[in-house]
Formats: C-alpha cells, sequence, structure tokens
C-alpha cells in the first residue's frame, strides 16, 4: 500500500477496490476458512436455525460498512489521496458524519459485527481463531496507531472528534 503514499486515487477505482476487496476480505475468507473444519449446528450440509440467525449481524456490518464507504466516496470528491504522518498514512479529510458521527472506528466496528455473525453461521472453530487473531493485532496495534496519525495530521480537530465521539459505541459528549 506504500505505492499509494502521495498519490490521488480516482473516485470510481477506489469505489471499486472498496466493492471488491470489502466482501472479499469479509465474506469469501470466512466461507474459505469454513471448510478447514466442522461445521457446528450444520445438518446435510445445510444451516440450522440459528446459524441463519447469524446473518443478521453480518447484513447489518454490511449495511454500516456501506455507509462508512458513501462517507469517504462523499468526503473526496477529487479522489482519496494518503499522506504520510509519523505514525500512519491518513486521508486528507477528516470524517465526522454518517457512522462516524457515533463512533470514531465505524468501519472495525462493522468488521467485528459481521465476523461474529460468520462465527455463528459457520459455528467453525477455524473462524473464531482467524477473528481472535485479527482482533488481537487491529485493536491494539493498527486502531492505536491509526488515531496518533489522525492526531498528528488534524491537531485539535482530531482531539475535539475524539473528546466528543467514543471509540465504538456509547453515549457521546456533548
Amino acid at each position: 500500500m506504500s505505492w499509494l503514499i502521495g498519490r490521488r486515487l480516482p473516485r470510481a477505482l477506489g469505489l471499486i477496490l472498496h466493492l471488491l476487496g470489502f466482501p472479499a476480505a469479509h465474506a469469501l475468507a470466512p466461507w474459505a476458512l469454513s471448510l478447514l473444519a466442522t461445521r457446528h449446528g450444520w445438518m446435510d450440509g445445510a444451516p440450522g436455525l440459528w446459524n441463519l440467525i447469524g446473518l443478521i449481524p453480518v447484513a447489518a456490518g454490511f449495511y454500516v460498512a456501506f455507509l462508512c464507504i458513501r462517507v469517504h466516496f462523499t468526503a473526496a470528491p477529487q479522489g482519496w489521496r494518503l499522506e504520510r504522518t509519523p505514525h500512519y498514512p491518513t486521508p486528507e479529510y477528516l470524517l465526522v458524519e454518517g457512522p462516524y458521527k457515533y463512533s470514531r472506528n465505524p468501519i472495525y466496528l462493522a468488521e467485528l459485527v459481521i465476523w461474529l455473525g460468520w462465527m455463528m453461521f459457520y459455528g467453525n472453530v477455524t473462524v473464531v481463531g482467524v477473528f481472535v487473531a485479527l482482533a488481537l493485532v487491529v485493536g491494539p496495534l493498527v486502531m492505536r496507531r491509526e488515531e496518533r496519525g489522525l492526531e498528528a495530521r488534524f491537531g485539535d480537530a482530531y482531539r475535539a472528534y475524539r473528546e466528543s465521539t467514543p471509540r465504538f459505541l456509547g453515549k457521546t459528549k456533548p
């Protein structure tokens, strides 16, 4: 991804990458992982009722992710451009509307909900293991670096946003 730093990615290409990459990472990957071990709750190759309930959080997570992609698309009329900060590549804009009004990390939250849904749907320990491994990396490492990059780039504007908006969900501060 370092080849993107400082270059402007056309809106159409960015949209295509998001609409192909996100489902590949969060739908095809769990399906492929589920093939590696027994699917609990499934009978004769079909999911049971409790497994099907897992599709509700999957749909909700994809909806939130779609809303986030739409906000990013709207915020970048000239296309996406990442700039390197001492901590993490950051976009040219600070998002505070749409899902970002309620969570500083709505895409990570959407991914969490999607993977929890897939864990229910597939009932598979391999999917659980990969989810846990990713959660241990994204939370403490990636998210914190990203936040330091946003603070370095946007300064007081990001600090005010951070103070008024919860990391994931919760009551927003006045």
